[in-house]
This record gives C-alpha cells, sequence and structure tokens, in this order.
C-alpha cells in the first residue's frame, strides 16, 4: 500500500488527522517537555523544526487523540492543559510590516485570542504583560518561537544594516525572559543559526542549546532505523544504498547520522533521485562569500569548536554559516584539540552546491557546466585526453572579459576544480604528498589521472613535476593507467593554451 506523504505538512494535527506517514519523534518530545525548561534547536530548513514545535504546542493542549499509539501517549498528563505562546518568524509579515511592527501585532493577535487585553506600548512590556497575565489566569505559559532568525537570514549578504537592525529589535524582544521565569513552563526556540550578540544567547545564560546534543541529535531528521521501521515496503522497491548516498550523512554528534526528511519524503512520492532540498533555496549569500574568499573546496574543512557554533553579523564567516545552514556536516572530531573536520553531507548537497559554485565562478547559466563536464567524463573514460582542451577551452571562452585581468593561478584552479568534481568521481585537489603538493587527482576505472596546471609557463614542466615529485607513485600497485596531465593557462590569449599527457609507467 502506497503511503502519504506529508510533503511539506508542517502542522501535527493536520498530519494526524489526515492519515499521513508520521515518524515518530515523541520520545524526543517527551524528554524536550520533562527533563529542563529553556531550550534552543538550531537545524537547517526543511528538516522538521516546525513540525516539532506544532507536537509540542499540541501536547501542551493536551490533544490526546492526536498522540494514539506514539510512543508518549502512556506517559503525559493529559489533565493539564497550558496557555501557549507560538510566534513563527517565518510567516509574521516583518518584510512587509517591518519587524517592531509585526511582532507587535502579533502579540495583540494572541492575547485577543485569549481575551486579554494589553496595555503595554512596547513590545517587550506586551510580551512581559501577555506571560504574566496568562500564568494569573490559567497557569505557566508554554513559549514556542520559530524560525527566530528569519529577519535576520532573510537580509544577510543583502542588507547588513536591516540584518543588524531586525537583531536589535530581537534583543529588546527576548530580554524579558529571564525575569519571567516564575511564570513559564517551558521555552523552546528553533532556528538555523545560532548568531552571537542576540539577546537569547546572552541574557538568557540558562537556554540549554541541544543543537549538537547526542540526546536530541536525531529529534529532526530519520535515522537509518526510522528509515527501515517505516518505510519497509518502499525498500523492497528501491536501492536503500543509493537512496543513503543521496540524503543521508547529516550529523550533529558524529553518532547519530539522519536523512533529509524533505528530500526524502520527495523521493518516496516521486521515485526518482534528484536534488529536491536544495532547489527550495539557492544559497545566493553563501555562495558570494565563497567567490569573494576565493574558496572553491569543501572537503575535509577544519575548523575550532567555538567558531562552529555562532558567528556575528558583521563578521560573517562562511564555513560556520554552511555547517548551520545544512551544506556541511561533521565528519570526525579531535577532543585534544577541539577542531572538528566538515564536510558535505551527501550527494544531494555535494552535487548541486558545486554546480552553483561553477556557475558563479564562470559568470554562467546554472546547468551550463555539467553538459560539459560529462563530455570529459566520457573523454577521460576513454583515454581519449587531447580532447579534454577544448572543452576546457569552451568553458573559460564564457568568462567575461574583465575576469581575466589581474587574477591569479588560484581562480583557474577553481574553475579546473569544480570541473572535475563535478565529474561525481573521486577527485582530490592539492593533494598533500611527501614530496609536494599535486594540483589534483582522479581515479577511473581503468585510468588514474594526475593533474598539474601552470598560468603563463608550460606543459612539458608540468608533466615533468607530477614525473620527478613521484606524484603518481602512490597508485602503481593499481591495475590501471597512470596519466601525468599537464595544463598550461595563458593570461594574455585567455585559454588553455597547452594541455600535454603522458602515461607513466613506475
Amino acid at each position: 500500500m502506497i503511503q502519504k506523504y506529508p510533503v511539506g505538512i508542517q502542522d501535527f494535527g493536520e498530519l494526524r488527522t489526515g492519515g499521513y506517514l508520521y515518524v515518530d519523534k515523541t520520545e524526543y518530545v517527551y524528554r524536550l517537555a520533562t527533563e529542563g525548561k529553556y531550550y534552543f534547536l538550531s537545524r537547517p530548513r526543511r528538516f522538521g523544526k516546525s513540525l516539532l514545535i506544532s507536537t509540542l504546542e499540541s501536547l501542551f493542549l493536551s490533544k490526546r487523540e492526536l498522540f494514539e499509539g506514539l510512543y508518549i501517549e502512556d506517559k503525559w498528563d493529559w489533565t493539564q492543559r497550558y496557555p501557549i505562546i507560538r510566534i513563527s518568524f517565518s510567516n509574521i509579515g516583518h518584510k512587509e510590516k517591518g519587524l517592531y511592527q509585526a511582532i507587535d501585532d502579533q502579540l495583540d493577535k494572541i492575547a485577543e485570542s485569549y481575551a486579554i487585553v494589553l496595555t503595554e506600548s512596547v513590545i517587550s512590556g506586551k510580551f512581559k504583560e501577555l506571560i504574566e497575565q496568562l500564568s494569573v489566569s490559567r497557569g505557566k505559559v508554554v513559549v514556542l518561537i520559530d524560525e527566530y532568525d528569519k529577519p535576520i537570514i532573510d537580509y544577510l549578504g543583502d542588507d547588513t544594516a536591516k540584518a543588524i537592525e531586525n537583531r536589535d529589535v530581537m534583543k529588546i524582544f527576548y530580554s524579558i525572559l529571564k525575569d519571567a521565569d516564575p511564570h513559564l513552563k517551558l521555552v523552546f526556540i528553533t532556528g538555523v543559526s545560532k548568531f552571537s550578540r542576540v539577546s537569547i544567547f546572552s541574557d538568557l545564560n540558562n537556554l540549554t542549546d541541544i543543537t549538537m546534543s547526542q540526546h536530541f541529535s536525531g529529534s529532526c531528521g530519520i535515522s537509518e532505523q526510522e528509515l527501515e521501521s517505516c518505510f519497509e515496503e518502499e525498500l523492497k522497491v528501491y536501492d536503500k544504498d543509493r537512496i543513503k548516498e543521496w540524503y543521508n550523512g547529516y550529523s550533529w554528534d558524529l553518532s547519530t547520522s539522519v536523512y533529509n526528511p524533505f528530500s526524502l519524503m520527495h523521493f518516496f512520492r516521486e521515485g526518482r533521485f534528484q536534488n529536491f532540498w536544495f532547489e527550495t533555496g539557492t544559497p545566493t549569500f553563501l555562495i558570494k562569500l565563497a567567490e569573494k574568499g576565493q574558496l572553491y573546496d569543501f572537503e575535509e574543512i577544519e575548523i575550532g569548536g567555538n567558531a562552529l557554533s555562532s558567528y556575528d553579523i558583521q563578521k560573517l564567516e562562511i564555513i560556520p554559516l554552511m555547517f548551520q545552514t545544512g551544506y556541511l556536516t561533521m565528519k570526525s572530531y579531535s577532543e585534544m584539540s577541539d577542531v572538528y573536520v566538515l564536510g558535505y553531507p551527501n550527494k544531494e548537497v555535494r552535487k548541486s552546491y558545486i554546480e552553483v559554485l561553477m556557475s558563479s565562478y564562470s559568470h554562467s547559466d546554472l546547468g551550463f557546466g555539467v553538459v560539459y563536464v560529462d563530455k570529459i567524463r566520457q573523454y577521460l573514460e576513454k583515454g581519449e585526453v587531447e580532447r579534454v582542451e577544448s572543452i576546457l577551452n569552451t568553458i573559460f571562452k564564457s568568462l567575461p572579459y574583465e575576469l581575466w585581468q589581474g587574477e591569479n593561478e588560484h581562480f583557474y584552479h577553481a574553475i579546473i576544480h569544480l570541473t572535475f568534481t563535478l565529474l561525481g568521481v573521486y577527485v582530490q585537489s592539492e593533494v598533500q604528498t611527501s614530496d609536494g603538493r599535486m594540483d589534483a587527482l582522479i581515479r577511473l576505472k581503468d585510468y588514474v589521472y594526475c593533474i598539474e596546471f601552470k598560468l603563463d609557463e608550460s606543459a612539458i614542466k608540468a608533466i615533468e613535476q607530477i614525473k620527478s615529485k613521484g606524484y603518481l607513485a602512490p597508485f602503481a600497485y593499481e591495475d590501471k593507467k597512470l596519466i601525468a596531465i599537464g595544463i598550461n593557462f595563458s593570461r594574455e590569449k585567455k585559454k588553455v593554451e597547452e594541455l600535454k599527457w603522458e602515461e607513466v609507467n613506475i
């Protein structure tokens, strides 16, 4: 029987009454509701944060019928109902009204729903008054804030002044929470990112950040166990290893790895592998930051633990941003040095991000590079290396004239690396060896290619470097042909002037 997949459904009640598949997350909900009081959770967009908020709301409103058959059903006191202040910053109209007015309107709307008349005129006063009046008349209050950082994220890279203005409004808004403690039952705040200098992370020092907690690592996303138990029939039809390659790989604790729920549900509904999550929101400001910093290789990135967990609007760092927004994930961790190693979580993100990055570097339409790299793949698999030169020149021919002025070797290296990475083969760039660095390594079924490139020098010189440094020696044991490729760019001619290759016998 085909299941109803809750694609895009963020309301727990609609999901449960509409007969949709629900992956039971109420064990995590129970922990949140009983083990603490103040929480912050960061997860990428479309990862189930809003559904988690909606589930908590239904729980504290004692809607027992929605929890029938779930983990929490026989563990919760359904006789108690709590007043709830729920605000989702993704749909309060902050762009149209301005953030301050949007919050003000939202507080009035919630107060009206409880037949409360607010007398305070500023949002911090209204928020405090609303909490206190609800507490007195109906019991301790549950505060649920979804996508708290949306009014900041929406302006990153385009309007820093507006992002800072909205950050300051939020500082005012959240400033009353700590003193409101006697009136609060639970405070749960979600977002994509953790900004420094926002009041919830400074003034509210009892807020527990569960983003990288093993206790809550599976609260959003779908684990391997959940995949096997909830999609048993689907796994009889589709290749589980390919599903894992495309949509798994996200980890916030290095112990639990989860699938992207948005992409997974889309895949089972559509029955084909493609980019579902990525195409719903191209990370424009991340691409701009990458190009500005001349960054293009995001595999095996090292970063300190403190830098990973927060950042400043006025000093954006691309690696923490890429981790928090879901484009990079944890691969390993050194406790001694407090250093994490990050990389792309899966094929969907890796392929899509590189395509967008290549489009940005080459100033071409999205999808431009895919056609040409596929031709390169066909040539390299056949050993027809000489035909690669014309494809590379076609790619470089699209670049605007002004980009050729004053550029150094790094610029050309970026285009080459992105081109070959997009092949979807095993590729390394600037590979460290005992005798230096090779520029790129490509391993195929019958060939191992080592590529060295020069700018206004000689392709022969590049090949001699490969041989003299013994870059291909570690692959002599493989039953493959070892090929050294030298590429020389001409700044004056704005093209690959020479591409030479030679089989190396070791």
